[in-house]
């Protein structure tokens, strides 16, 4: 029996799907919205005439701006009667500071709606049965995971009611996060460091707790990134031991001193306090959040030490992790988590990877909570 030609009998790849590869393009556009739309989503809109080319684009900027699709009905003009839209998050059905989207689709003259992720907001949700209602076809679902892992932040604060939370930290490839003498600069390469203040820029705050403010008096603030909004420094210090001279009290980006109830703050004339009842010696941390998310914070990126990094852990407070791994063994010194409540592998927090690539010479690797929530 003749055997057959491998090579020959490869049949030719098929032609990417239309919608997926619109669809990416919108994730794509979303995520230029990242660090300038909060407390809104990032949301990203491509339309397509019946030919399946593009005619107009768009994505939120800014809160308080056009949304996504009302750019990209600009973008195209005339063109969007009889055009396909596919969005990242289901059409807004309501008025803010801005129309409801599914009633510009409408107007429009746009015939086909395809969206990723369902709306869990109740005041903005049911643009899709808006836009059944009015006679266009309307797809929801499409590419819901890699849309979701966008907009990651916005989708958690709304279904918890607190901000999304990262915590970001280096380490070597032993887990050290120093060395046995407290040195830690620098573990990590320049690009590491670099892709820190993009991390920064993405985020609402940058919380540290008050040993790393002992320990490394850092700035927190963004730098090397053209016209970034510099996130609230938020800084946990029960007892407002933090000097006058502290570089995160400058006046490069807004700073919120999280103290105790009776902690004497005299010492820091003008600053911007927020005062909590302790908990046996400490900060509460979901009061905290639910303090910043009232204050417009959707996303937390947690740049603390092991010990508060592990108390954010114990609360079931991480939503991501983002382990920043050199090259390096330093075989002593503090580990990268500590106090994280976990006495026995069977309680060990298991994650999800993500994503994982190299960052100048060390390793990135991104992660999620196997066993994250889902809802409030």
């Amino acid at each position: 029996m003749r055997q057959e030609d491998p090579v020959a009998t490869h049949t030719a790849q098929a032609a990417p799907d239309p919608d997926i590869t619109a669809m990416r393009r919108a994730i794509e556009l979303a995520s230029r919205g990242l660090g300038s739309t909060s407390p809104n989503p990032v949301v990203g809109c491509v339309l397509t005439d019946p030919a399946g080319t593009v005619v107009g684009e768009g994505w939120h900027q800014r809160a308080g701006g056009p949304h996504a699709e009302v750019h990209a009905l600009r973008a195209a003009g005339d063109a969007a009667r009889g055009a396909t839209a596919y969005v990242t998050l289901e059409p807004c059905n309501h008025t803010g500071r801005t129309g409801p989207c599914a009633q510009a689709l409408i107007d429009a003259g746009v015939t086909r709606v395809v969206y990723a992720v369902p709306d869990p907001n109740p005041q903005a949700t049911g643009g899709g049965a808006t836009l059944r209602a009015a006679g266009i076809d309307t797809t929801a679902g499409l590419l819901a995971d890699e849309a979701e892992q966008g907009n990651a932040a916005w989708l958690t604060s709304v279904r918890l009611g607190r901000p999304h939370v990262t915590w970001k930290y280096a380490a070597t490839l032993d887990g050290r996060s120093a060395a046995e003498d407290g040195t830690s600069r620098w573990i990590t390469s320049a690009e590491s460091r670099a892709d820190v203040h993009r991390l920064r820029a993405e985020a609402d705050a940058v919380l540290v707790g008050a040993g790393t403010l002992r320990a490394d008096d850092p700035h927190l603030a963004v730098r090397g990134t053209d016209g970034a909004t510099q996130p609230l420094r938020v800084v946990l210090d029960a007892r407002a031991g933090l000097l006058p001279t502290a570089r995160v009290l400058d006046d490069a980006a807004p700073t919120l001193i999280v103290t105790g109830e009776d902690a004497d703050t005299r010492h820091l004339p003008g600053a911007d306090l927020l005062r909590l009842p302790l908990h046996e010696g400490r900060i509460p941390l979901h009061p905290l959040l639910t303090e910043l998310y009232a204050r417009g914070v959707r996303s937390v990126l947690l740049e603390g030490g092991p010990t508060l990094a592990g108390a954010f852990l114990e609360a079931g407070a991480v939503d991501r992790v983002i382990g920043y791994i050199a090259p390096a063994l330093l075989g002593a010194g503090p580990a990268a988590l500590a106090g994280a409540g976990i006495t026995t592998i069977a309680h060990a927090v298991r994650l999800d990877i993500t994503e994982a690539v190299r960052s100048g010479t060390d390793l990135r690797i991104t992660a999620v909570p196997a066993n994250a929530p889902k809802e409030h």
